[in-house]
């Protein structure tokens, strides 16, 4: 505001810029037709300080790099429910402590925790279940879970609508939290990682338990105790691996190089495309409904082509073709806005089936004693592309196109990295590193047909649920 009335500016010699202003002296009032109380209003950020409320998302995805690194350590070592006990009830405590925060400093700092523990729900989630299914169910659990996030996504938009208030809000969107950790009792430790560090008698309560489930009454008289204490030598058994195990083998250190270029492109692309797309001129809630259901019958189509055609081709064709969608709309005039607008959509669906893709894929990739750790590296990849997507979209100041060349370019190239991934579509998954050196010595672009005879020594759960 000016510190005192500037009457001389109604000439048209003067300009405002031209005046000192100082800050409101009383204070300020705020729009509250469509939120009763926002994080800005809470706090007056605004003015100077209007960048600290988009600072407070940077702040979040930080806490979610960090808690990549953090639970995918402690998950190899103790194990993934126990950590995912951990990540609920740790969510829960600073969600709701975020909400009821008294300062800013206060909610950024609790915003940066509950994205740490956030992260350590979604990565576990993950690799728990696909460790418990057989060969022929990983598609569909895979593309289930991420179905149930646009779900979850689309739940968001009514739950802003009805709760207005962003105490409340972030109340209400962590109440769920509650529900799963109830559920959390009835879910088994992962039988893979039990066998793998060397506790073969819980592992076989729980195998026992899931031949009941299926059925499969043979299995104790084909399968005893003694008989899975053979299956892990002991130089594996209790064995700790750290995140530089991920690169001191040549085969392993040459997936994760691979993986890590995926899902970094995979993230920022999927992020890019968000930040740049259009809102057709709807409301906020009604906007993020519609994004959130656009990725619906884009993950239902990709879990068709994983089936048909594999993880290679569907991950690599899923990310080129979401850099040929950017690159049309690079070339296509302004003015034929409804056919830039489709093409950008069709790309949001992309980029969203290659996330489903990358996700199941490299808990596929990843050897049992190190798959955590393998997701966790990767899920890192990914926050840095996400953390790194809104700067890139500050270079339009230098070219209007250069964010999207940009995002177009890294699309296609991490496409074409992904080519270099081996396919494991219809294999068993790996157990030791010695599976990734041994098995794989040849071309690390080998065929569905190559790794089918890979030697799973852990293939009891598998062979109950079948």
């Amino acid at each position: 505001m000016f510190s005192y009335p500037q009457f001389h500016l109604l000439s048209n010699s003067s300009s405002p810029s031209e005046v000192a202003v100082v800050a409101c002296q009383n204070g300020w009032e705020y729009d509250n037709s469509m939120f009763i109380s926002t994080l800005a209003t809470q706090f007056d950020l605004v003015c100077e300080k209007r960048g600290l409320a988009k600072a407070s998302a940077t702040i979040f995805f930080v806490g979610v790099m960090a808690g990549t690194v953090f639970f995918g350590v402690l998950c190899d070592k103790y194990g993934r429910r126990s950590m995912l006990l951990v990540s609920y009830v740790s969510a829960i405590v600073f969600s709701v402590v975020s909400a009821f925060s008294s300062n800013y400093i206060m909610f950024a700092a609790f915003r940066f925790l509950t994205g740490f523990a956030l992260t350590g729900i979604t990565n576990i989630s993950v690799v728990l279940s696909i460790e418990w299914v057989d060969t022929k169910h990983r598609t569909f659990i895979g593309v289930f879970g991420s179905i149930s996030w646009s779900l979850g996504n689309m739940l968001l938009a009514g739950f802003a609508y009805l709760v207005t208030d962003w105490r409340m809000l972030i109340i209400s969107v962590t109440s769920p939290l509650l529900v799963a950790t109830g559920i959390w009792w009835w879910i088994p430790e992962s039988a893979r990682w039990l066998i793998a560090n060397g506790k073969t008698e819980t592992a076989y309560k729980y195998l026992q338990k899931c031949a009941t489930f299926n059925k499969r009454r043979d299995f104790t008289s084909r399968v005893k105790p003694e008989a899975l204490s053979t299956v892990m030598t002991a130089e594996h058994q209790g064995h700790s691996y750290t995140y530089m195990d991920l690169f001191k083998t040549p085969q392993l250190r040459r997936l994760s190089i691979f993986t890590g270029i995926v899902w970094y492109g995979v993230a920022s692309t999927y992020y890019g495309i968000s930040l740049n797309i259009t809102s057709f001129g709807l409301d906020l809630y009604l906007t993020h409904f519609i994004y959130a259901a656009i990725e619906v019958p884009a993950k239902i189509l990709i879990y068709f082509s994983l089936n048909k055609v594999g993880r290679r081709v569907s991950q690599t064709g899923t990310l080129v073709l979401t850099g040929f969608c950017i690159l049309i709309n690079i070339i296509t005039p302004t003015e034929f806005w409804t056919f830039r607008t489709v093409i950008a959509v069709l790309g949001k669906g992309l980029s969203e089936a290659s996330f489903t893709t990358v996700i199941l894929y490299t808990t596929e990739l990843y050897p049992t004693v190190m798959r955590q750790n393998g997701v966790g590296y990767a899920s890192f990849m990914a926050r840095l592309g996400a953390s790194i997507s809104p700067l890139i979209m500050l270079l339009e100041d230098m070219w209007k196109l250069l964010p999207e060349v940009i995002f177009c370019t890294v699309a296609i190239f991490s496409g074409l990295i992904a080519w270099l991934l081996p396919e494991t579509n219809n294999t068993r998954l790996p157990e030791t590193i010695e599976d990734i050196e041994e098995i794989r010595k040849k071309p690390i672009s080998f065929t569905t047909e190559n790794q089918s005879n890979i030697p799973l020594k852990l293939a009891i759960c598998a062979d109950t649920t079948q």
